[in-house]
C-alpha cells in the first residue's frame, strides 16, 4: 500500500521525480500497451502532479490534474498505477486523493477525464459521467468522463 502521497508543481519537481514519473508513464503507456504516442506532450509543465509511493519510497501510482480549459473543468489525466500494486484499492486512493486536490484547488470536485473505454465503470465509482461516445485515441478505445456534482 502507498506511504506517502505528494502533490507537485512541475517547477517543484526533482529530476528524480520527473525521471521516476515519466519512466512510469512509458512503462505501462507505451510499452505494456503496446501503444506509440507521444507521451511528453508539453501539458505536464502547467499540471499539478500527483505521486503515490510506498515504504520504498518508489513510485507505485500517478496522476495529473490540468488546469480548465474549454469547458471550465480541470482534467484529471494520466492516471496510473505500477503493474505490481492494481487490484489493492491504490488506484482509488489516487481517484479519492486527485479529487480531493481538485476540490483544494478549485474549490468543487467537478472535472473532467478521458477514459479508456474499459475503465468506464471504475471512474463511474468516483462520480463520473459518460458525456460522449466511443472514440479511438492513439489506437485504444476511450470516452470522455465528467463529474458534475461536488
Amino acid at each position: 500500500m502507498p506511504s506517502s502521497t505528494t502533490i507537485k508543481r512541475f517547477e517543484e519537481l526533482t529530476v528524480h521525480e520527473l525521471h521516476d514519473l515519466l519512466r512510469l508513464r512509458v512503462d505501462v503507456f507505451v510499452v505494456e500497451q503496446n501503444c506509440p504516442y507521444p507521451e511528453i506532450d508539453g501539458l505536464d509543465i502547467t499540471a499539478r502532479h500527483l505521486l503515490l509511493r510506498d515504504k520504498t519510497d518508489a513510485l507505485i501510482a500517478y496522476a495529473r490534474i490540468l488546469p480548465p480549459e474549454h469547458n471550465g473543468l480541470p482534467h484529471i489525466g494520466r492516471v496510473i498505477v505500477h503493474k505490481d500494486h492494481r487490484g489493492k484499492g491504490v488506484a482509488q486512493r489516487l481517484m479519492d486523493h486527485a479529487l480531493s486536490v481538485v476540490y483544494e484547488i478549485y474549490g468543487s470536485r467537478r472535472s473532467a477525464l478521458a477514459s479508456q473505454a474499459h475503465l468506464e465503470r471504475f471512474y463511474a465509482r468516483s462520480g463520473f459521467e459518460r458525456i460522449g461516445p466511443d472514440y479511438i485515441l492513439d489506437g485504444i478505445p476511450h470516452v470522455d468522463m465528467q463529474r458534475n456534482a461536488d
